[in-house]
C-alpha cells in the first residue's frame, strides 16, 4: 500500500515537503512530482495521496509508562482529586452515595486524592461516616495507598485495620481486586483510551499494569484494539513464566500484527513521595520509627538476585526508584549485574548518581508531569534538597538518555502534556519550578519518541500531524497541541484532515 503526505511542513521550517509511504515505511521526504492522471496497475498502483495543508509532521508519540487498565477506568470513578482535606474527600463519598438510587451502589470507587498536605488524616471513621454499610475504596493519586472504610476493609481481607489507610504492597493488593471488572467490559473501555490516546499523537505504550499483560493484550488486539503498539511489563510474580515461554524483551509476539512487544521486568523498591514512603537518605520532617525514612520494600540483595535472574533471561530491568538512596541502590545493582535497562521515576538523585546514570547506560524513564503535581509536597518533605529533585537537564548534559511517560492514570495519558512540562517547569499562572532543570522542546520530543528528532527514510511511518510547530510553540500551547492526524505503519489511527 503506497500513501503521500502532501504540502507537510518538519519542526522549525516553513518549507513545504511531501512524504511517501510504501508498505508502512517512509521511502521518500521531499518535493514529488503530481500523478498527473497517470493510471497504475495491480503492480504499480497509484499512491492515495492526502493534503497536510502545511501542517507539520512529527515523530508518532510514545508514553514509556503507564498502568492502561487502570487508566482505563478512572473516567469511571469518583474523582476526589480535587479535595483538600479528608474531611472534603468523604463530603465527595456522600454526596455521590447521597445522589444515587437506594441499593444504587454495591461499591464505590473514587481515585486522585493526595494527602501529604490535608490538614487532617484519613481515617476509617470519617469513611464509616460518609458511607455506612456501602464499601468505598479510594485510590490515591500516587496509586501507593488506598483509603478503606470498615465495609471495604472486611470486603478486601483487612478488617478491623485501625486507620482504613493501606500502603505499598497492601495497597497494590486492593488495587487488584478491585479491576476484577468483566473482560468484555475493560476491553471496551480500554479501546476507547487507545482511541483517544491515538487521537493526542500516540502510537505507543509501555504498559507496566500489575498483571499477566501478555494473555491481556493478545486478546485486545485480536478482539480489534489496533490503535497501538504496545510493550507489556513483567512483574517479579510473573517472571518464571515468562522465562519459561522464551519471552525476551524486544521480541515481537506472534500473531499481534507486529504490535505486542516484551517489554521490561519492572521492580518496585520504594514507595512514593506523597505517601512518604520515597526511599530518602534523609529522614521526612515529623516522622519517625522503622519508616522515617521512607520504605526501601525490595532489599538491595534480592533485587541484584531478580535483575540478575531476568537480564540471564534475555529481559530487561526496569526499577522503579523515587527516593534518593532507592535510587543509589538501583544503580548498584545495575552496576553488579552488568547490564543496561532504566530507573523508572529516579525524582531524586545526588551529584554522584546523575553521572552514573551516564556511566552505567541507566536509562531515565521520568514523569515531568509529576514535578508540577509534587512541587508543593517536595517542597515541604524535601526541604532544602528539591535542587536534586527531577533533575531532566542535568541528566541529559550528563549524556543520559531521557525518556518520557505519565505514569498513567497519576497524569494524563499525554505526551504533550509531559513535554510541557518538561519544557516549561509550570503549569498555569505558577512560576515555573527549578526552572533550570528545563529541557529543550526538541529534547522533550526525542525523548517521546523513542529518540527520533525527526522523521527519516527508512522509519516506520509512525507519525503525528500537528497544527502547530512544536519546536516553537508556547508551554501553554504545547499541552494542549492540537493533532489533526496519526499514522501507525503508514494507517490512519486518528484523522481530522
Amino acid at each position: 500500500m503506497s500513501l503521500v503526505l502532501r504540502n507537510g511542513r518538519l519542526p522549525g521550517s516553513d518549507d513545504l515537503v511531501d512524504v511517501r509511504i510504501d508498505d508502512g515505511q517512509i521511502t521518500s521526504i521531499g518535493y514529488l512530482p503530481p500523478n498527473d492522471g497517470a493510471v497504475g496497475d495491480g503492480a504499480n498502483p497509484v499512491p492515495r495521496t492526502v493534503d497536510l495543508g502545511e501542517r507539520w509532521i512529527v515523530p508518532g508519540l510514545w508514553d514509556n509508562h503507564v498502568h492502561f487498565s487502570q487508566w482505563s477506568q478512572t473516567a469511571r470513578r469518583l474523582d476526589v482529586s480535587e479535595a483538600t482535606s479528608a474531611q472534603a474527600a468523604a463530603d465527595l463519598v456522600a454526596t455521590r452515595l447521597a445522589a444515587a438510587p437506594a441499593g444504587g451502589h454495591d461499591r464505590l470507587v473514587g481515585f486522585g486524592f493526595r494527602d501529604a498536605l490535608w490538614p487532617d488524616a484519613p481515617s476509617r471513621a470519617l469513611l464509616d461516616t460518609a458511607a455506612g454499610p456501602v464499601p468505598v475504596v479510594l485510590v490515591s493519586g500516587d496509586l501507593h495507598s488506598c483509603w478503606l472504610n470498615s465495609a471495604a476493609l472486611a470486603v478486601y481481607g483487612f478488617a478491623g485495620h485501625q486507620t482504613g489507610l493501606l500502603r505499598e504492597e497492601d495497597a497494590f493488593a486492593v488495587e487488584h481486586a478491585i479491576d476484577n471488572v468483566p473482560d468484555a467490559d475493560l476491553d471496551a473501555w480500554a479501546d476507547e483510551a487507545a482511541r483517544a490516546a491515538a487521537a493526542r499523537g500516540v502510537v505507543g505504550i509501555v504498559d507496566l499494569e500489575m498483571t499477566w499483560n501478555l494473555d491481556v493484550w493478545r486478546r485486545r488486539i485480536n478482539a480489534g484494539t489496533d490503535s497501538l503498539r504496545v510493550d507489556f511489563g513483567l512483574y517479579t510474580h510473573h517472571l518464571d513464566e515468562a522465562i519459561a515461554l522464551g519471552l525476551t524483551s524486544g521480541q515481537v509476539i506472534d500473531g499481534s500484527r507486529g504490535l505486542l512487544t516484551v517489554g521490561p521486568f519492572k521492580v518496585i523498591t520504594d514507595g512514593s513521595l506523597n505517601t512518604r514512603t520515597a526511599y530518602c537518605f534523609d529522614a521526612y520532617p515529623d516522622l519517625s520509627g522503622d519508616h522515617a525514612h521512607g520504605m526501601l520494600t525490595v532489599p538491595a540483595d534480592e533485587l541484584t538476585a531478580l535483575m540478575r535472574r531476568a537480564h540471564g533471561a534475555g529481559i530487561r530491568p526496569a526499577v522503579h526508584a523515587i527516593g534518593d538512596n532507592a535510587n543509589s541502590l538501583a544503580l548498584d545493582a545495575f552496576e553488579a549485574v552488568g547490564c543496561t535497562g532504566s530507573i523508572e521515576h529516579a525524582q531524586l538523585l545526588t551529584e554522584a548518581d546523575v553521572a552514573r546514570f551516564a556511566a552505567l547506560g541507566v536509562t531515565a524513564s521520568v514523569q515531568p508531569e509529576h514535578a508540577l503535581d509534587d512541587r508543593d509536597v517536595a517542597d515541604r518533605y524535601w526541604a532544602g534538597r528539591t535542587e536534586r529533585a527531577f533533575r531532566l537537564a542535568d541528566l541529559l548534559a550528563a549524556g543520559v538518555k531521557l525518556s518520557l511517560g505519565s505514569d498513567a492514570p497519576v497524569a494524563p495519558l499525554d505526551p504533550w502534556v509531559a513535554i510541557s512540562a518538561a519544557v516549561g517547569r509550570s503549569r498555569g499562572e505558577r512560576a515555573a519550578w527549578h526552572p533550570d532543570q528545563a529541557i529543550s522542546r526538541q529534547a522533550a520530543l526525542a525523548a517521546s519518541a523513542r529518540g527520533r528528532h525527526g522523521i527519516a527514510v527508512g522509519q516506520t511511518a509512525d507519525l503525528a500531524i500537528c497544527e502547530i510547530d512544536p519546536f516553537v510553540a508556547s508551554v501553554d500551547d504545547l499541552r494542549r497541541m492540537p493533532v489533526a492526524a496519526t499514522l501507525l505503519g503508514g494507517r490512519f489511527t486518528h484523522n481530522t484532515l
